[in-house]
């Protein structure tokens, strides 16, 4: 008997990526939860439709729900969700912080459910692998700190770089990342043609990444780019260094790092990813160049911001959640 899920906001972007991965998952089946009426449809689904309530989710028997909602909308429905016995993937940026005042900071508005806050575990398989296995509230990563993250932390972790020099993430997204919702700046006469940086110095996602990888915000110099695609995401990270004396040292310490990642591919020295080698799939494709003779090292990282950065990694999380094997569903 295939368990059931429910998928909370399936017409937006990611959550219809999420029908998409569930509908072909061998022990999941997906259930539609109406929370609001929407304009527009999800296309070739016959998943069957309950109301967004605990206790429909609980008369259907659904094992967990996903929320690709707002993060508003996540404080809301998680906390009846899970005094319902229902484990919760939430996919907004509501429980990625650890207290309340953090989140205030970064994201404007109060926290509406901050009891919450310190049971979140944080979604990053590759990181947080045992947590997620025995959470019943796993908060997905945003997709512009999976990639950072997933870059960034061996050169913490192997204390390669210079901390003085900080590290630079220069990072571009598709269209989709932004959502569903119609605005002008993604509007196709506002992207086509067109590249812009937005969100400078304050963008939300950096306590994310400052939170994992472990480097302070002083540390840390990150900027956002829309590109007018309509999905991926392709982070530039550079680093100084005055141990590593080679790209193959540097490739090396990824390669010991994520050895049995099943869905983190290194590149050999010298060679890095575009958006094609990893659209529609939950890979993260990680290339490093380095100057041995400057010091200056660059690691370029590639992912979906839909799979990998948000529904894909969710289904991950789920699969660990709930003792499926972690890449069910995803290869």
């Amino acid at each position: 008997m295939k368990q059931r899920v429910g998928i909370v906001g399936f017409r937006g972007y990611s959550g219809a990526e999420l029908v998409r991965i569930l509908e072909r998952h061998p022990g999941a089946e997906p259930v539609l939860m109406e929370h609001r009426q929407d304009v527009g449809e999800i296309r070739h689904s016959k998943a069957r439709r309950i109301a967004c309530t605990p206790e429909a989710a609980r008369s259907e028997g659904l094992a967990a729900v996903f929320l690709a909602t707002p993060a508003e909308v996540s404080m809301e429905l998680a906390p009846g969700l899970l005094d319902a016995g229902i484990k919760v993937v939430d996919l907004s940026g509501a429980f990625r912080l650890r207290t309340p005042e953090r989140y205030q900071h970064w994201y404007k508005e109060p926290h509406t459910a901050p009891g919450l806050l310190g049971e979140a575990v944080y979604g990053l398989p590759e990181f947080c692998r045992e947590a997620i296995r025995g959470a019943r509230l796993v908060a997905n990563p945003g997709c512009y700190p999976t990639a950072a993250n997933l870059a960034i932390r061996p050169l913490v972790e192997a204390e390669i770089f210079d901390r003085e020099a900080g590290i630079i993430c220069d990072a571009k997204s598709g269209v989709s990342g932004a959502g569903r919702k119609p605005s002008l700046k993604t509007s196709f006469c506002e992207v086509t043609e067109n590249f812009t940086a937005y969100s400078l110095l304050s963008h939300r996602h950096v306590p994310e990444v400052l939170l994992t990888s472990g480097l302070e915000e002083s540390q840390f110099s990150f900027t956002a780019h829309l590109l007018p695609v309509d999905r991926g995401i392709l982070e530039t990270v550079y680093f100084r260094s005055r141990q590593a004396s080679s790209s193959a040292e540097v490739v090396s310490i990824y390669q010991r790092r994520y050895h049995d990642e099943p869905f983190v591919r290194i590149y050999e020295p010298d060679q890095a990813p575009d958006l094609k080698a990893v659209q529609r799939t939950n890979y993260c494709d990680i290339g490093v160049h380095f100057d041995a003779a400057g010091g200056r090292g660059v690691v370029v990282c590639a992912i979906d911001n839909l799979v990998k950065g948000a529904a894909g990694q969710a289904v991950q999380n789920m699969n660990l959640m709930l003792g499926f094997g972690e890449t069910e569903g995803l290869l």
